[in-house]
C-alpha cells in the first residue's frame, strides 16, 4: 500500500484508501499527514508531563488543535504546508522538552525524540510511511479501532476548539485534554475498556467545544433568527465564501462595504445569514448553491472570487483555479493562500477581493428562498407552541436529521425519509446534510416549519438544547422518552465528534448512514450496539415504519 487512510465515509470500498484517497488526497500527503498526527503524540509526550508540573505553553496548545484541523477529510492538501507544520511540531515539542526538567526514565518513545537530517518534503513523506494506521501489523484489531475512533474525535472536536478560540473564547481544558487522548492511543497498557472511556469522555468534551463554540458565535454576532435566505443573485462583481469560519465572513463583510461587490454563503456558511450582526450588510445577498461536493459546477459557474475558510475544499477545475483562495487550515497546491491575522490586525482579503472586481456577474442556479435560522433560542422562544403542539397531537415526533452530506447516491435515501415523513413530523437538522431536503416543501405545523435548521455542524448543539429543554418541559428524566428520532448522515471526522457528543449525554438508538464507519472493527460495534442501540439506516420504508412507530 502506498497510504492507507479509512477516516471518512466515502473510502474505499468502505475498507480503507491504499492508493489515492476519493477525497482527492494523494499518496504523499496521506504520509505526510501520518506524520504530523505521530509527531503530535510526541509533543503530547511533553506536553502532557508539562501540564503536571504547572508549565504553561499556550501556543503550543493551540498549535496541536490547528494541526489535528488540517487533517480533517477535506480540509489541506497542500503538501508544503504539512511539511512547514510538521517542522513546527518539532521545534514545539523540542522546546517543550528542554522546559522539563524531569524527564521520565528509560528509552523515551520516537515519536519523543525523532528528528529529521534536512526536514525536506522527501525525507518527511518516507519517514510518514512508516508510522500510519496500519505501520503496527501485529496490533489488535479492536484496540486499533478504539484508538482511531478516538483520534477521529480529537479532529472534529479540535475543530471546533480552534473556531472557538478565533473568537477569543477559551477553554484551556479542551486542548488539555487533546494531548491527553493523543498520547493515550501510543499505551500499550490501555485495555479496551480504558479506551472506551476515553472515547466517551471525548464526546463529553465535545459537549463542552459545542457549547463554547455556541457562546462564541452568538456573544459576537447575536442569536441566529428565523430567516428567508435569498438563493437568487444579483447582477455585478462577487465574492462567494465557503466553510465554516464567522469571523471570516465578517472581515471580508467589512472590508467589501461600498466596493460594489455582493458577498453570497455557499455550503456550511448558510447559516450566516440568520446572524443579525451580519444582515445591516447590504451586499450580503444571500446563498449561493449547494452542499460542498457540487461545488466544482457551481464554483464554475458562480464566475466571482471564491473563498474556503475551512474544510470542505475539492480539486479545483482549472476554470476557476486564478478565482480561488484558501485561509485559516484550508489549503491546496498552487492555490492562493490568504494568511491568519498578525497583532491583532484583520485577514487582508485584498487579493480576493481584486479579483473579485475584475470578474463577471454569478449565473443563477435557481431563485426563491429557503428557512433557516432555528437554533436553540429560536426555538426555545416557541417552546409553550413547540409543547403545545406536541401535547394536542399536532406534532407526533421529530426526527433529527443531521450531519454531512456527499457523493454516494445512497443518500437520497436522506430526501425521500424527509419526503415520506408524516406530515405530523417535525425534522431538526444541521449540517450540510441538510442540502438533501432544505428546499422540498413539507409546510408548517401551527406555524412551526417541518424544517427546523438550527445552523452548521457544530450547531448540532443547539439540537442537544432542545432536547433536553423538552424533556425538562414534559417532565421527563430521560432524553430517550421524548418522541426524538435520530436519523443521522455522516462524512467526515466533525460527524464522529458530533456523535462521540450524543452517546455521552445518553442517547441512544441512533440510525447512522450510508455506512457505518470503516474503522469501527466488528467487536467495538457491537459495544455500541450493546450500550447505545447504534444501527445502520436500511431503506426509507424499513425505517420509517420504525420511526413512526417510536422504535
Amino acid at each position: 500500500m502506498s497510504m492507507f487512510c479509512f477516516q471518512c465515509q466515502e473510502t474505499a470500498k468502505n475498507q480503507g484508501c491504499t492508493v489515492r484517497g476519493v477525497c482527492g488526497k494523494t499518496a504523499d500527503v496521506a504520509n505526510l499527514q501520518d506524520l504530523l498526527i505521530w509527531l503530535l503524540k510526541g509533543v503530547s509526550f511533553y506536553g502532557v508531563r508539562a501540564g503536571e508540573l504547572g508549565i504553561s505553553d499556550p501556543e503550543t496548545d493551540l498549535f496541536v488543535a490547528q494541526a489535528l484541523f488540517a487533517t480533517i477529510t477535506n480540509a489541506n492538501f497542500d503538501p508544503q504546508r504539512f511539511v512547514a507544520l510538521a517542522n513546527k511540531a518539532i521545534v514545539l515539542r523540542d522546546r517543550l522538552k528542554a522546559q522539563i526538567t524531569e524527564v521520565p526514565q528509560g528509552p523515551l518513545p520516537e515519536m519523543a525524540i525523532w528528528a529529521p537530517e534536512t526536514g525536506d518534503l522527501e525525507e518527511l513523506i518516507q519517514k510518514g510511511a512508516t508510522v500510519g494506521v496500519m505501520s503496527d501489523p501485529d496490533l489488535d484489531e479492536d484496540i486499533r479501532s478504539l484508538r482511531e475512533l478516538l483520534t477521529y474525535g480529537l479532529k472534529g472536536l479540535a475543530a471546533y476548539a480552534d473556531h472557538a478560540y478565533v473568537l477569543e473564547h477559551y477553554n484551556d481544558a479542551l486542548l488539555a485534554f487533546l494531548q491527553e487522548a493523543l498520547l493515550a492511543t501510543t499505551d500499550e497498557r490501555a485495555s479496551a475498556d480504558d479506551m472506551v472511556g476515553l472515547v466517551l469522555k471525548c464526546g463529553e468534551m465535545g459537549v463542552q467545544a459545542m457549547a463554547l463554540l455556541d457562546q462564541a458565535n452568538t456573544s459576537t454576532y447575536g442569536n441566529p433568527e428565523p430567516t428567508q435566505v435569498n438563493i437568487g443573485v444579483r447582477e455585478g462583481p462577487a465574492i462567494l465564501i465557503s466553510g465554516h469560519d464567522l469571523r471570516d465572513l465578517d472581515e471580508l463583510l467589512q472590508q467589501t462595504e461600498d466596493t460594489g461587490i455582493n458577498v453570497y454563503t455557499h455550503g456550511e456558511m448558510l447559516p450566516a445569514n440568520a446572524y443579525p450582526a451580519f444582515k445591516k450588510y447590504s451586499h450580503f445577498m444571500g446563498n449561493y448553491g449547494g452542499s460542498w461536493w457540487h461545488q466544482q459546477r457551481e464554483f464554475e459557474k458562480f464566475g466571482g472570487a471564491i473563498l474556503m475558510t475551512t474544510n470542505c475544499i475539492v480539486k479545483p477545475r482549472p476554470s476557476y483555479q486564478d478565482r480561488i483562495f484558501t485561509t485559516g487550515m484550508a489549503g491546496w497546491p498552487d492555490v492562493r493562500h490568504i494568511p491568519d491575522r498578525q497583532d491583532g490586525e484583520q485577514k487582508d482579503f485584498g487579493p480576493v477581493i481584486a479579483k473579485a472586481l475584475e470578474s463577471g456577474s454569478p449565473q443563477e442556479l435557481e431563485h426563491g428562498t429557503i428557512p433557516i435560522g432555528f437554533a436553540h433560542a429560536s426555538v426555545l422562544s416557541v417552546a409553550d407552541k413547540v409543547v403545545e403542539a406536541v401535547k394536542s397531537g399536532a406534532i407526533k415526533r421529530f426526527v433529527v436529521m443531521a450531519g454531512c452530506d456527499g457523493r454516494h447516491k445512497t443518500r437520497q435515501y436522506y430526501t425521500e425519509m424527509a419526503d415520506s415523513l408524516p406530515h405530523d413530523t417535525v425534522v431538526l437538522t444541521a449540517g450540510c446534510a441538510k442540502y438533501r431536503y432544505n428546499k422540498l416543501d413539507l409546510g408548517e405545523i401551527n406555524g412551526i416549519p417541518r424544517i427546523l435548521d438550527a445552523g452548521q455542524c457544530n450547531d448540532s448543539y443547539s439540537l442537544v438544547v432542545i432536547a433536553q429543554k423538552l424533556a425538562e418541559a414534559f417532565g421527563l428524566d430521560d432524553i430517550n422518552d421524548l418522541p426524538i428520532s435520530y436519523d443521522i448522515a455522516w462524512y467526515e471526522q466533525k460527524a464522529v465528534i458530533v456523535l462521540l457528543a450524543l452517546l455521552s449525554l445518553g442517547v441512544k438508538h441512533i440510525r447512522l448512514g450510508p455506512t457505518l464507519p470503516a474503522f469501527v472493527s466488528p467487536n467495538v460495534l457491537n459495544v455500541l450496539i450493546e450500550k447505545f442501540d447504534i444501527k445502520p439506516i436500511t431503506t426509507v420504508e424499513e425505517d420509517l415504519a420504525a420511526i413512526v412507530a417510536g422504535q
